[in-house]
């Protein structure tokens, strides 16, 4: 009775940190949560100075893979879209640098690519996939105010770049 009661009080609280995200969901009109990560070439980028500019902070699993291969190079060929509606694209993930230097180069990548292998970030975004310690393949749009515009937990990657070059023209149509 004793090895039965503690295998439930187990599996119960297993369950429960497996049910309760450690941060509130992120949702359209919230503040971007600010962070620092090392980029691609090294530098330090600090979401604050994207202040003022429209930004698309897309999470994925891990560079190299086939479907982060295939969103990357989505927005690779929208990139120029993007910048015409004074916009940059910035990929998240948990790699590290040097992964993310190789994924970049080998696809010839023309945005940069952000390492967070402490999950710092992606626990802040709430995008990190329980055990496996990943970030699930989340899309923010955060706007000039760096208040979060459009989150998309359901990405498509061939279909990512195209919907969010969409919403960011949508959203700039609305202010005008």
């Amino acid at each position: 009775m004793k090895k039965l009661l503690t295998l439930s009080v187990l599996v119960l609280s297993v369950a429960s940190f497996l049910a309760v995200p450690a941060f509130a969901e992120l949702k359209a009109g919230d503040p971007a949560p600010l962070f620092q990560l090392k980029a691609d070439n090294g530098s330090d980028f600090n979401l604050e100075s994207r202040k003022g500019k429209w930004t698309i902070l897309y999470f994925y699993p891990k560079a190299d893979t086939p479907g982060c291969t295939k969103q990357a190079c989505a927005y690779r060929d929208s990139v120029k879209k993007f910048r015409d509606l004074g916009a940059e694209v910035y990929g998240v993930s948990s790699d590290d640098v040097s992964a993310l230097v190789k994924f970049k180069e080998k696809h010839q990548l023309n945005f940069p690519l952000l390492a967070d292998p402490n999950h710092e970030v992606i626990d802040k975004y709430g995008t990190k996939m329980p055990i496996i310690g990943i970030s699930k393949r989340w899309t923010f749009l955060i706007g000039p105010e760096l208040t979060i515009r459009s989150v998309d937990h359901n990405v498509d990657p061939v279909m990512d770049a195209a919907k969010f070059s969409a919403k960011v023209k949508e959203l700039q149509a609305k202010k005008e």
